[in-house]
């Protein structure tokens, strides 16, 4: 399963992705809307990674391109803050899967990543 983290903190998006490459996916790690909308243009995902608090561009607008380009990609919001800790962020996003804490160890990321992404195949 292809997996795209759009992540500020560069050092975090690489312990990510190395986790989940380890458990055998594959993982594009950027810091923007316009990367996560390019890759996204070219490339099929299973899962999106994807930082609420994105700081170069808008995770609302890469979550509206990601649910119109693959209805089926499911989005797991990360987030240092407890904005739409009230589970609104569901109301607004079609395929938002969950919202976690960026602190959520790696491993379980992985797993979360990988119980969304469960079945996957496209389209």
């Amino acid at each position: 399963m292809v997996i795209l983290i759009v992540a500020n903190n560069a050092n975090l998006a690489g312990i990510w992705a190395s986790h989940l490459e380890r458990r055998g996916h594959r993982a594009m790690a950027v810091a923007s809307q316009h990367e996560a909308i390019s890759f996204l243009q070219d490339n099929q995902v299973g899962v999106i990674v994807l930082d609420l608090l994105l700081e170069d561009g808008s995770p609302i607008a890469v979550a509206d391109y990601a649910s119109y380009r693959w209805p089926k990609s499911k989005i797991i919001f990360v987030t240092k803050r407890s904005f739409f800790s009230d589970g609104s962020i569901f109301n607004h996003i079609p395929n938002a899967a969950a919202i976690v804490e960026n602190a959520t160890p790696p491993r379980d990321l992985a797993a979360i990543v990988e119980y969304h992404g469960r079945g996957f195949s496209g389209g």
